[in-house]
């Protein structure tokens, strides 16, 4: 049973990294790119490589499901960190900025320090449903918090000034992985209806709010992964959203975590690599804006292969 875990947790991780890359490699290359516009959904639907990542997205959670019922939270959760480490391959292959062996570290030091604090932290117990007044509380702190991270990726701190493409894409992931998070949430709400059967299900207010909050979430990923480089916008994604969720449900869902004194000494290990592994990859040339020489004519189709595998390392 363990063993069915870990390799559908490893093929849930797959599909989302897989997702992520598709996705960038389709909103790359779409207009309007310096303001937030609910119009980029419109233009992506018609790009066949942003649909298979949505595809694969679906495939992923499928497979975390799964995973799901046959191992525990704690098992699969931290496996799914390994997606970071997926994103990075891709890059070795198709990306235009060669990966370099502290680019693996930091990668690494982010998926092994996230998944051993999710490993040690195991938030247990708690209840199926959460009290309304603490969903509004916590819906409305998540929207504020992403919204405001969503106007500061927008805003330049000076006038005149631009923001870079890596720091917009940073930023959105961050605003993204805060919205995932609260998905989560409504999801684990929204799973505890399922025995009811769907007249039940859905006489509740939480498919609902999935569907607007997911949608937001979706424009939000959409708009990082426009913005800049894969490698700038993927943290967030991969690490907010599980932090986030797992705070959610001991605040919501009055969850429990491991708190005593060796775990504490080990999540804050784990915390202080995912630091150093963030701070690291900040610093890497897969997040720096590439500076351009004059660009000469080419013959080939925006739609290319050739074009495509530039936008890793572009905004």
């Amino acid at each position: 049973m363990i063993l069915k875990a870990v390799v559908l947790a490893l093929a849930a991780s797959f599909c989302t990294a897989t997702s992520s890359v598709c996705q960038r490699l389709g909103a790359a290359t779409a207009p309007g790119g310096e303001t937030f516009n609910v119009k980029l959904l419109l233009y992506l639907v018609r790009k066949p490589i942003w649909l298979a990542g949505v595809g694969s997205m679906i495939l992923g959670f499928v497979f975390q499901i799964a995973a799901l019922h046959f191992g525990t939270l704690a098992l699969v959760q931290p496996i799914l960190a390994t997606e970071l480490l997926f994103v990075f391959a891709y890059m070795a292959i198709i990306g235009s900025n060669r990966v370099l062996r502290s680019d693996w570290m930091a990668g690494a030091a982010m998926a092994v320090g996230l998944g051993l604090f999710l490993f040690t932290a195991a938030p247990s117990g708690g209840h199926a449903h959460a009290k309304g007044t603490f969903w509004w509380l916590a819906g409305l702190s998540a929207l504020a918090i992403a919204g405001l991270a969503t106007l500061a990726a927008f805003t330049p701190m000076r006038q005149g000034a631009r923001l870079s493409p890596a720091r917009r894409a940073a930023i959105l992931g961050v605003a993204t992985g805060i919205s995932w998070g609260f998905v989560a949430a409504v999801i684990k709400e929204m799973s505890s209806h399922l025995g009811g059967g769907m007249a039940a299900l859905f006489s509740t207010w939480s498919p609902y709010v999935l569907v607007v909050v997911g949608a937001a979430s979706m424009l939000l990923a959409s708009h990082a992964l426009q913005a800049g480089p894969l490698a700038a916008s993927q943290p967030g994604f991969t690490i907010v959203d599980p932090l986030v969720a797992s705070l959610l449900g001991v605040f919501i869902f009055s969850e429990h975590i491991s708190l005593s004194p060796v775990d504490i000494l080990v999540e804050l290990a784990a915390l202080a690599a995912l630091l150093w592994g963030v701070v690291t990859l900040s610093r890497s040339s897969l997040v720096q804006e590439p500076r351009h020489e004059e660009p000469e004519p080419m013959p080939l189709s925006v739609d290319s292969v050739a074009d495509h595998t530039a936008t890793f390392g572009a905004g």
